[in-house]
């Protein structure tokens, strides 16, 4: 691995409604960081949930406690040099906050489009069977989403294309990586 960039760990965490575009973003960044030669490891909410948290439900509490064990790896992935990229909901501000204190070295991005833009993209069916009933605690529908007050970037993707929401987030880590 001779050829990675040698710099200091940064969290990158993505927060947003599902559909927003966090995990499309992050992938873009994953391979453009890669290419440029950067120690980078992306942290996707629903893979992560799926392997760390799977013991974890919905409930406030579980979700806190998902986010704080991101939080956790994330942190441990930055100390190391690492660029971490974390694509997680992360519906709370104060568990955000709490993370981003133990962190330190921390950008929130709110990826954010409207609601009815997020459902016009649910791949994954998840509004569609809030809607229905099938499902509950859905953020945005049934649980809320406390969007950041002051977060280091926005991406509208309700107005950006993939390419300049990606653009401003890398420009935002290389000026951070620069300081």
């Amino acid at each position: 691995m001779s050829d990675q960039v040698t710099h200091r760990g940064l969290t990158v965490w993505f927060t947003g409604l599902s559909s927003a575009g966090k995990t499309t973003i992050s992938q873009s960044l994953h391979d453009t960081l890669q290419a440029r030669g950067y120690k980078v490891e992306w942290l996707d909410g629903d893979v992560v949930r799926q392997r760390l948290s799977k013991d974890l439900g919905f409930s406030k509490k579980d979700r806190d406690e998902n986010i704080r064990r991101i939080g956790a790896l994330a942190g441990q992935l930055t100390e190391s040099g690492a660029i971490v990229l974390v694509s997680a909901i992360s519906p709370y501000r104060a568990v955000r906050d709490e993370v981003r204190r133990h962190i330190g070295a921390f950008l929130e991005v709110w990826v954010h489009a409207p609601l009815a833009v997020c459902e016009q993209r649910d791949i994954k069916g998840i509004y569609r069977r809030a809607r229905a009933g099938e499902i509950h605690n859905v953020t945005g529908l049934d649980d809320p989403y406390e969007h950041p007050l002051a977060p280091d970037l926005e991406c509208r993707t309700d107005r950006e294309t993939l390419e300049e929401s990606a653009a401003k987030v890398l420009d935002a880590i290389e000026r951070w990586l620069a300081r």
